[in-house]
């Protein structure tokens, strides 16, 4: 096929450039869209006059056919394609004849593969969206099934004070909740039509901008042409909300592998998420938790390239853009999957009761409600804070607990310390008087467990509704 910009040209381009220029390897990908923004494309020209409704039938008839070949498998690209857009043109071309050259009046490459890319990032952010929902409604149902099970909580990782197994959940389910809102404006940034724009200075034709991003669904349309092929924000958002995502799921990964382990025990996987090894027999490896938290920095370096990239290029579009894909497409994908894989394993996850129990016994995870006990009853906190470290010092030097302290030994300590004080040391009671809202006890823990099914609810009825006009 001649290049469509081949006319400035006497020669040829080398194999090796033309291999190397070549993004259709990658942003064949984009083809589904390419021909959906042709067909919004071809139907404005028509309306618009600027080519006869024959021929802009003509294109639309052309470009189902190629539609229907691509999806059958039966047509295949080549370097010489170049790119997704010369890809559709040729095949548009073998269709409908030479009329197939109509379809680039009014566009150019730089805005076709922006508004190519824009439908692209708004399904899939739709598609992350959901496996994120999924998620958090498996935390949601784990922290629902174990409701009463105590759980060591940690600062530093060192035991510091008990809490709900299903509080430590919840505490995951938030922050995945955080990933959908930031998803949401990555939807939002991303649901704007570039189309229109030209290379970079907009078209002398008399287009129908609004015409356009009505049929495609987008909100709005780019004000500044320049601005339209040039910009890359959105695709940083979603990077941005990727690496964040990978990070909460790389921390609960983390979680998961220590958990796992017979230093812990807290929880088991299931047989389908783990593995074995090839030379020791007892093994079971929690590697599905251990290649999420692997995959993040994968993540990360796609939105540091796509950065990098970014940082020194002049207006409107260079061929550094072309960059852009690759990274925005692998860091979707691996997201999407680990957010897939972890949804599964954590719905299949029980919790070992005995283990944590056992793990509460040591560490003075209830030294702070000794503390707390002396401060309601007058004792600056500080003091009471001293008071309370050196039972625990004396406990250590002894192989004690502190309920294992007589009531000779705290009364010693502070004349505060009656046997009333002996309650506090309850690990349960410890949960339970942890009623301040977001706190650890069961009333606390229902409280925040009804808000957060509120704001997932809201979240699911707004992908819905976007994914709703996106499949118009």
């Amino acid at each position: 096929m001649k290049k469509l910009w081949g006319g400035r040209f006497s020669g040829g381009t080398a194999v090796s450039s033309e291999e190397f220029l070549a993004s259709i390897g990658c942003d064949s990908a984009l083809v589904e869209y390419d021909i959906r923004g042709s067909l919004a494309h071809a139907r404005m020209l028509g309306a618009s006059g600027i080519i006869s409704v024959d021929d802009a039938e003509r294109l639309q008839e052309g470009l189902r056919a190629v539609q229907r070949k691509i999806a059958s498998g039966n047509s295949s690209f080549t370097a010489a394609d170049e790119d997704v857009h010369m890809w559709v043109e040729r095949l548009l071309s073998e269709e409908i004849g030479p009329v197939a050259g109509k379809l680039h009046t009014a566009r150019s490459r730089n805005d076709q593969v922006a508004v190519d890319t824009h439908l692209y990032a708004r399904d899939m952010v739709l598609l992350l969206g959901e496996r994120a929902i999924a998620l958090i409604n498996a935390l949601v149902e784990r922290a629902d099934a174990f409701p009463d099970v105590l759980l060591p909580g940690y600062t530093h990782l060192q035991r510091a004070q008990p809490i709900l197994w299903s509080h430590h959940l919840l505490a995951y389910g938030w922050m995945f909740q955080r990933d959908c809102e930031r998803l949401q404006r990555c939807y939002i940034s991303s649901n704007r039509n570039p189309l229109g724009s030209g290379a970079l200075a907009g078209t002398t034709f008399p287009i129908d901008r609004a015409m356009v991003s009505e049929e495609l669904g987008f909100d709005g349309l780019y004000e500044n042409s320049i601005d339209a092929v040039s910009d890359r924000d959105y695709q940083l958002d979603i990077l941005t909300a990727c690496a964040t995502i990978m990070m909460h799921l790389s921390r609960l990964s983390e979680e998961l592998v220590l958990w796992t382990s017979h230093e812990f025990g807290f929880v088991r996987l299931s047989d389908g998420f783990c593995t074995g090894s090839s030379i020791m027999p007892q093994k079971r490896n929690p590697d599905c938790a251990e290649l999420i938290r692997g995959k993040c920095g994968r993540v990360y370096g796609s939105l540091i390239s796509l950065l990098t990239t970014m940082k020194g290029l002049p207006l409107a579009y260079n061929k550094d853009l072309q960059e852009d894909k690759e990274g925005l497409f692998d860091a979707i994908k691996t997201t999407e999957r680990c957010l897939g894989i972890m949804g599964e394993m954590i719905a299949e996850m029980v919790p070992q009761h005995h283990a944590m129990s056992k793990a509460m016994e040591s560490g003075f995870l209830n030294a702070t409600e000794l503390a707390d006990f002396l401060a309601a009853r007058g004792v600056p906190f500080r003091e009471a804070h001293h008071i309370v470290g050196a039972l625990v010092l004396r406990c250590e030097e002894q192989g004690k607990r502190l309920e294992d302290l007589s009531d000779a030994e705290l009364l010693e300590a502070s004349p505060l310390l009656t046997s009333e004080a002996r309650s506090c040391l309850s690990y349960t009671r410890a949960v339970e008087r942890r009623t301040s809202r977001g706190g650890t006890a069961p009333s606390a823990v229902a409280q925040q467990r009804l808000i957060l099914g509120e704001r997932l609810s809201e979240v699911v009825e707004w992908f819905g509704k976007r994914r709703n006009t996106s499949n118009q």
